[in-house]
């Protein structure tokens, strides 16, 4: 079987740059796939992505030795399962909020006696190798996300879960679930108290001898959360890549564009 792409660099004392894909497009994930990320995150959840789509992705990344992962909907044994069948190198599930859910989500990623995952690796049997159903349990990456104010109350007994690789930071949940409708929602958080909730899962991750992950919508926030001791982090994703790429290719344009024209008016101001 091959090695996954994400523990290897955990063993190799490096943090993992995370992408994350919510468009339906084996082309856009096959783009982004050759840009040097250490992984890449199908969308479920949020994403415009169905599993027959999310399935061909897969298979556009193959060929650049990414490791793909998947975020599932919700806490949902077909949905993990169906997902770790297609291919899927980890597993990152939304809304982890009691010690009960993280086993259940653990159950689902590991066969008996480990788990209650059902054996089937229809597409997985052919990118990670044959010998798959025999390794599997130990290559496969299972983060729960921590996006409540429930879950933080619950941190120390969701980490105690065997076979919880991780836990990943969803800020936009767990700032409205911690503050309500205090603050503008979204990513890359400056307030003090969540901040300290950031560092909170952090400390409390690596106590117990787990991953930290966050997502992050800038490379910025990004370095800052590795330099604190984050695992692995996400950068934005190709959605806002895509339109914060057109929206300074429109603007610039438009910048030349003026200046040209005003090139042009003071010329034939100065010709009558």
């Amino acid at each position: 079987m091959k090695t996954n792409n994400i523990r290897q660099r955990w063993q190799d004392g490096n943090p993992v740059l995370n992408g994350w894909l919510s468009i339906a497009s084996p082309f856009t994930a096959e783009i982004m796939a050759a840009q040097g990320y250490d992984a890449l995150t199908i969308d479920l959840q949020h994403g415009f992505v169905g599993y027959e789509q999310a399935t061909t992705m897969l298979q556009a990344m193959r060929a650049s030795g990414v490791a793909p992962m998947v975020r599932v909907p919700w806490l949902e044994p077909g949905s993990i399962m169906k997902a770790l069948d297609a291919g899927a190198w980890g597993i990152i599930c939304p809304m982890i909020n009691t010690a009960e859910q993280a086993r259940e989500l653990v159950a689902c990623m590991h066969y008996p006696p480990a788990g209650s995952r059902s054996f089937g690796p229809t597409r997985v049997s052919f990118a990670a190798g044959a010998d798959y159903g025999q390794y599997a349990d130990q290559q496969v990456v299972c983060f729960a996300m921590i996006e409540t104010r429930e879950a933080l109350d619950n941190l120390d007994a969701i980490l105690a879960t065997p076979g919880l690789d991780g836990v990943y930071i969803g800020p936009a949940d767990l700032t409205l679930g911690l503050t309500g409708r205090k603050y503008r929602t979204g990513f890359d958080r400056e307030e003090p108290e969540m901040l300290a909730a950031i560092q909170q899962v952090l400390a409390c991750a690596h106590r117990a001898g787990k991953k930290a992950g966050l997502h992050t919508g800038s490379a910025e926030y990004a370095a800052r959360a590795t330099g604190w001791g984050f695992d692995l982090v996400t950068v934005s994703n190709d959605v806002q890549l895509l339109r914060g790429a057109a929206a300074a290719s429109v603007a610039h344009y438009r910048q030349l564009s003026d200046a040209a024209g005003q090139a042009r008016a003071t010329e034939q101001q100065g010709g009558y």
